[in-house]
């Protein structure tokens, strides 16, 4: 029986279409990262049958890394936790996996589609909160970083006039008579805070992004008064780091701790009152969720982009 000799390989043109393949991979993610498409309809594309397609051959590590401010590291959690090993393609996905990868996308555009110039950030104690928004207003200047005013001592580090305006029980009770304060609560049984109204109206009247770091009370009474505005609310990546962080950073005492964690209970319990949930699993990734929220100039958004890679 005579053997069958395989036609000769065209080298050449086996690596031009090589290279072309890659450039339309590479195509496909700078869409995505310059928001020309979304992920999802990448995604989509590549579920189509035809799995010479860019959208088919790519693989899912790389299309969640093109998507803006999502990095490396937040991918590698985010594919273990949807079940889905580094080395597969887009179209490589059985029917299970594409429908996990399609809600989790559709879920985040549903995100997007929340975007405002005006974010609210609540979360339990030790959670992060300012460490996310002094990221925030040191890499993000075009975002003005709303300054509370509160009744309580400063702690070692803070100044006036940058971390909070610090003021007597006689100013704040001075600022709610001429109705200087956009929201105030009393927190933790003890002292209070307030977010003066002036800068905030000034900022939105010049077309800036204005972020509220804020406790829940001071949430609610916002969302009440300007029902625009997006509500986020940070969370720990478990209630062990929470009280890991408190206890680490060590400006309360053991009383003032216990009480703390006994707030933190009931805030947590209200998260669902929230428009968006972030992990503060990593910092700048907590910070970059929280302003892909917000309505930024375009150049700006570039130049943020630009400067994160």
């Amino acid at each position: 029986m005579p053997r069958m000799t395989p036609p000769p390989v065209d080298r050449a043109a086996a690596a031009k279409a090589a290279v072309a393949a890659r450039r339309a991979r590479a195509e496909v993610k700078h869409d995505v990262a310059e928001r020309r498409r979304t992920a999802l309809d990448a995604a989509e594309a590549g579920w189509q049958g035809d799995v010479t397609a860019p959208e088919a051959t790519l693989r899912v590590r790389e299309l969640l890394t093109s998507i803006p401010g999502i990095g490396p590291t937040r991918v590698a959690r985010i594919m273990d936790s949807l079940g889905i090993a580094d080395s597969k393609r887009v179209g490589g996905l059985g029917v299970r996996q594409r429908a996990i990868l399609g809600d989790w996308l559709s879920q985040r555009e549903a995100k997007g589609r929340l975007r405002s110039r005006l974010v609210v950030l609540a979360g339990p104690t030790a959670v992060g909160k300012g460490t996310v928004s002094t990221h925030i207003r040191e890499h993000h200047p075009e975002v003005l970083l709303s300054i509370s005013a509160t009744t309580r001592k400063p702690r070692p580090g803070e100044i006036d006039g940058v971390h909070y305006y610090f003021v007597t029980d006689e100013e704040f009770d001075r600022k709610i008579r001429d109705r200087e304060l956009l929201e105030y609560a009393t927190v933790h049984n003890s002292y209070r805070y307030g977010t003066p109204r002036p800068p905030i109206d000034a900022a939105l009247d010049k077309g800036r992004s204005v972020l509220l770091e804020i406790d829940l009370q001071g949430a609610r009474q916002v969302k009440a008064v300007m029902p625009e505005a997006v509500l986020v609310f940070l969370l720990p990546p478990t209630w062990e780091e929470l009280v890991r962080r408190l206890i680490g950073r060590g400006t309360e005492d053991k009383a003032e701790q216990q009480r703390r964690l006994e707030t933190a209970k009931i805030e947590l319990a209200a998260q669902d009152e929230f428009d968006v949930k972030v992990v503060n699993h990593d910092v700048s990734e907590a910070a970059q969720e929280v302003v892909d929220l917000m309505t930024l100039p375009a150049a700006q958004s570039k130049a943020a982009r630009a400067h994160k890679a």
